[in-house]
């Protein structure tokens, strides 16, 4: 009896240590970049993203995930998902205490960057394990801090963009250059203008709450309830005053950015904005823009910010994430991203980290025909408010304008 429960306890104990030992293997952190790619052989990541424009999807649908699959014999699925429901989800799988996540990657910055902290729904942190993140312009201001947060660690920089304002030459010659000759514009043209009541016009809401503060300094920083309630009173009094000569009159705002290009694209508005500059030039090549669009940025600067991808602390694939993240921000990617025929996004790459060859292969992608150069917009560029301030635009935009 005394042997059978020795070898009993002896079973026992194999057992624990297998577990301990598979914990061990599953524990990134204390793994080679080696090890993780052998981890990754054969796994399938989930992918949360939006998923609202057809040139984005191709990319990830034509490029990367064959790409993955091909080199590293990675499955990767993409679903659609953005901001609050990304949160909504994490928070519903954490109360309920799942072991792991249905979801692995996330594209994500700002305030939902923000939130995902506040309820520790991040891994991390993990980008400094991968090895492309030594070619990533960690030091750039635009770059390196999503909405004044640093990253640390916890979301790897995917793409860089500068909100730009889209216009039909053929029908506008002077367009509006400051807030004023924007009210004056809007006037003249009553029901051309309007911007949508989701994350893009929320950017363009913030660009003229930076130009009322009167320098692109004063509400850096945490958030200030003190400056916000200050210069938020004068936003809200400036487009109370534009709401009627708005499209419909103010009474609706379009749903998203694609509703506005598709308005834009029908003739109905004279006017559309992307927080992708060279956007422009996407839209216009595949048709659903005129030939005569173009895009410019006001004199009053607009934001100029950066997209990361995350992983889910609840991933059960999370050497496989970073492996695909790995990809995602290579040379040959994020070079393939910027082809304006492909998507346009700006790369996340230091040009001087880069070999010669590669920096040239960069320079000598196709020009911008209907775009702004980079270098000629980047003074007017402004740096993304503490998340808190998007938050409370999205609801005293709806309290002040939205239902008044």
């Amino acid at each position: 009896m005394k042997k059978i429960v020795s070898l009993f306890i002896l079973c026992l104990a194999m057992l624990a240590c297998g577990e301990k030992e598979k914990k061990e293997v599953r524990d990134t952190s204390k793994l080679s970049w080696e090890e993780i790619e052998q981890e990754a052989h054969g796994k399938t990541v989930t992918m949360i993203m939006w998923t609202g424009d057809s040139k984005i999807n191709s990319y990830m649908k034509n490029y990367i995930v064959p790409k993955v699959k091909k080199e590293l014999d990675i499955n990767l699925e993409i679903t659609n998902g953005q901001g609050s429901a990304i949160v909504q989800l994490l928070m519903t799988e954490m109360q309920a205490n799942k072991e792991k996540s249905d979801v692995d990657m996330l594209w994500i910055n700002g305030e939902t960057f923000y939130q995902l902290r506040q309820i520790d729904g991040l891994f991390g942190p993990w980008t400094s394990t991968v090895p492309n993140s030594k070619y990533i312009d960690f030091e750039n201001p635009f770059i390196g801090t999503d909405f004044q947060q640093p990253i640390a660690g916890y979301e790897m920089p995917w793409g860089n963009v500068q909100m730009a304002l889209i216009y039909d030459s053929a029908k506008v010659e002077n367009p509006p250059k400051t807030r004023a000759e924007l009210l004056e514009f809007v006037k003249s043209k009553p029901g051309t203008f309007t911007f949508d009541n989701s994350f893009t016009g929320l950017t363009f809401l913030k660009a003229l709450l930076i130009d009322i503060a009167g320098n692109k300094e004063e509400l850096m920083g945490d958030f200030n309830e003190e400056k916000y309630e200050k210069y938020s009173a004068q936003l809200w009094d400036y487009i109370r005053e534009l709401k009627p000569y708005l499209w419909r009159k103010g009474e609706v705002f379009p749903e998203s950015v694609a509703q506005m290009h598709q308005l834009f694209a029908s003739g109905e508005l004279l006017f559309t904005m992307s927080n992708n500059d060279a956007e422009v030039d996407s839209k216009t090549a595949e048709g659903l823009f005129p030939p005569t669009a173009k895009a410019y940025v006001p004199d009053f600067g607009t934001i100029q910010n950066s997209h990361y991808l995350g992983i889910t602390k609840l991933s059960g694939v999370k050497a496989a994430a970073m492996v695909v993240a790995n990809t995602m921000v290579s040379f040959e990617a994020q070079l393939e991203k910027m082809k304006p025929s492909v998507w346009g996004d700006g790369t996340v790459l230091n040009m001087e980290k880069l070999s010669e060859n590669e920096r040239n292969q960069f320079e000598n992608i196709p020009s911008r025909k209907q775009a702004p150069n980079r270098n000629e917009i980047q003074d007017k560029a402004l740096m993304e408010l503490a998340p808190e301030y998007m938050i409370r635009l999205s609801e005293d935009f709806r309290k002040e304008i939205i239902l008044k």
